[in-house]
């Protein structure tokens, strides 16, 4: 199946906030191809299914870090109301709500993204633990190696005794 989003261009607007993978308002608005305040205002005629782990709005301190961190939402910067914050479940809430077509091809394609994208971190995690180990062993090796080097060092910094004769 071919992909209707570009992985990499959706990865770009996911966020950690929160200590939450999110995607804000406006980036869902574009692909969903529908303005950020239609999309906002179906949001809030039904926001029962909406609850706080689903979406949030950010505060004027929150939106100022990303934008202060993103240099492609320069252009967003002096929007008069706070961006929402859309965790995965909120964006899969979100299809239901908009009822298109394009909403929900859009939603597999942003589905996708995050699972790619946990699937990522988990294999970060693992190569991490990995380097780990190896370190750890690598270090028992040359802890050896640096005793041995240590050893030398001390033996060769000792008084030697001194050949010939000594006068006292």
């Amino acid at each position: 199946m071919k992909e209707i989003i570009p992985y990499k261009e959706l990865v770009s607007q996911i966020f950690f906030i929160r200590g939450k993978r999110v995607m804000l308002d406006f980036h869902l608005a574009a692909l969903y191809e529908t303005d950020t305040r239609s999309l906002k205002q179906q949001v809030k005629r039904n926001i029962d299914r909406f609850p706080d782990d689903f979406m949030f709005i950010l505060t004027k301190t929150e939106w100022k870090k990303v934008i202060t961190n993103c240099d492609n939402l320069k252009s967003t910067k002096f929007s008069p109301s706070l961006p929402f914050a859309f965790t995965e479940q909120g964006v899969s809430m979100l299809s239901g709500v908009l009822r298109s077509k394009k909403a929900i091809t859009v939603n597999i394609g942003i589905m996708r993204a995050f699972v790619k994208m946990r699937e990522m971190l988990d294999e970060n995690k693992e190569l991490r633990r990995k380097l780990d180990s190896m370190e750890k062993k690598f270090d028992d090796q040359f802890k050896l190696v640096f005793d041995a080097i240590r050893k030398i060092i001390i033996e060769k910094d000792k008084p030697k005794n001194p050949i010939g004769f000594q006068l006292k």
